[in-house]
């Protein structure tokens, strides 16, 4: 059966999110970029709106063209924004699944949608020929993916194997790239595991394993609905041409990235200190993308990652903080969680407390990429979110603000535009008799070079 696709192009009627004049800054909660052109592409746990960031750069860049950073950009709602709007944009991201779709999603104004209308057309009958001759795909699955169950099922399996001996067949290209993240994208979907937010298995999650799915339909849904925002963007996008750049790197090698005092705007979101497991949680994207083939391979992105993970800390003795603030409750909140279920051994207080310190430690050595980076009078605005920790609440965004002013920073203000902020999944696994006040935010912290 034919499945139908965008034609030709047409005036696809979308509107961009219109920044509130007056106020506070709009609520970041990323939830907003599920049904917005270019930012839907991905779906991802964490991040930002596309309100908030085009309401920092309506406030602050005015109609000035102005050069962005974003250390941790995730899959790209920052270049998103800067491209739409006529700045440029430059972006770190550590996690090469996601640095690919940002790089995609920034580079959306130089994809062809003939070009893309035609992979997608070959796709269909490639599949439809190969499905109804019944040969065997040519393809494998990752050997060095291994899963507690089956990730797919047979069924689905062949309809995956086939899809990628297409994909693998096309020349190298950004259409090509299309084709991965359209399959990256929605690979979960058609597998046995599913995210709860972590990705486990369905099983364990009281859901049925999947037998059979429409996996081509799926993906050409996908297909349709980014070549329909290609065909919107080429009436949308601004007329001031831009330059973007994703780095598959670490923030913390910013010295060979960037000039000093080179940029106008950072805005960003770093990992939190909730210890979500980003790299494990996207590793069937990173070894069926071919990012990952053995285990040391995401080794080398966790213990690089910001902040560490609980899991690479945990058996440390005793991880020390590597700067010092005086009248600063931080010091003396951290022994307090190191004292904290000594019996436990790596599971009682003191794992916690080396992950805690390794986060304030690594958010010392952004302070001082972002005074780097800032040109003079240059503005920073770190969304991040508060934390519990074995009961004890952490005032993340604050201790964040003092670290900064440390490094040399201006401290312009502490805003929170999501008073609430829902994780039960991290509270239930990281408290101790959890006080009934306590509550997860959501917080923007100003900064500025001086």
């Amino acid at each position: 059966m034919k499945i139908s696709v965008l034609p030709k192009p047409v005036k696809v009627q979308i509107q961009l999110p219109v920044a509130r004049e007056e106020g506070k800054f709009n609520d970041p909660a990323f939830a907003k970029n599920k049904t917005l052109p270019i930012h839907r592409w991905v779906p991802w746990i964490a991040g930002f709106s596309s309100d908030f960031v085009r309401d920092v750069f309506q406030k602050n860049c005015g109609k000035k063209k102005c050069t962005v950073l974003d250390p941790f950009v995730g899959v790209g709602t920052t270049l998103v924004e800067a491209m739409l709007m006529g700045h440029d944009s430059i972006g770190f991201e550590i996690n090469p699944y996601a640095a690919l779709a940002a790089r995609i999603k920034a580079e959306a104004s130089s994809i062809d949608h003939t070009q893309a209308l035609r992979a997608i057309e070959k796709l269909q009958s490639f599949y439809q020929n190969a499905m109804s001759s019944d040969n065997k795909p040519k393809s494998a699955p990752p050997l060095g993916f291994k899963t507690r169950g089956i990730f797919y099922s047979p069924a689905v399996l062949k309809k995956v194997l086939t899809i990628q001996d297409f994909i693998q067949s096309e020349r190298q290209n950004l259409t090509t790239d299309l084709l991965y993240l359209a399959f990256a994208s929605t690979m979960i979907q058609y597998s046995n595991y599913s995210y709860e937010p972590s990705l486990g298995r369905r099983s364990s999650a009281g859901k049925q394993d999947i037998e059979d799915f429409p996996v081509i339909e799926t993906i050409i849904s996908k297909l349709s609905m980014i070549l329909e925002d290609i065909v919107w963007l080429e009436e949308n996008k601004s007329k001031r041409k831009t330059k973007s750049k994703v780095i598959n790197a670490s923030f913390f090698k910013y010295k060979k990235y960037l000039k000093p005092d080179s940029i106008d705007i950072l805005i960003t979101s770093p990992p939190y200190l909730n210890n979500y497991h980003y790299i494990r949680n996207t590793r069937p994207q990173l070894y069926w993308l071919g990012f990952a083939s053995k285990p040391t391979d995401l080794k080398s992105l966790e213990e690089n990652n910001f902040g560490k993970y609980w899991q690479t800390v945990r058996e440390n003795k005793c991880v020390k903080l590597n700067f010092v603030l005086p009248s600063s409750k931080l010091g003396d909140q951290l022994e307090k969680l190191r004292n904290i279920s000594p019996e436990k051994g790596i599971y009682g207080g003191n794992g916690w407390a080396n992950y805690a310190a390794s986060y304030f430690n690594d958010c010392y050595r952004f302070a001082q990429g972002i005074h780097y980076s800032l040109r003079k009078g240059g503005k920073a605005f770190v969304v991040i979110g508060n934390s519990i920790l074995q009961g004890d609440l952490i005032p993340t965004d604050h201790y964040f603000a003092e670290i900064a002013q440390k490094v040399g920073l201006r401290f312009c203000g502490i805003d929170v535009p999501r008073p609430t902020r829902i994780g039960n999944s991290i509270i239930q696994s990281r408290v101790k008799n959890p006080h009934k006040d306590h509550q997860l935010y959501e917080a923007i912290i100003e900064l500025e070079k001086i």
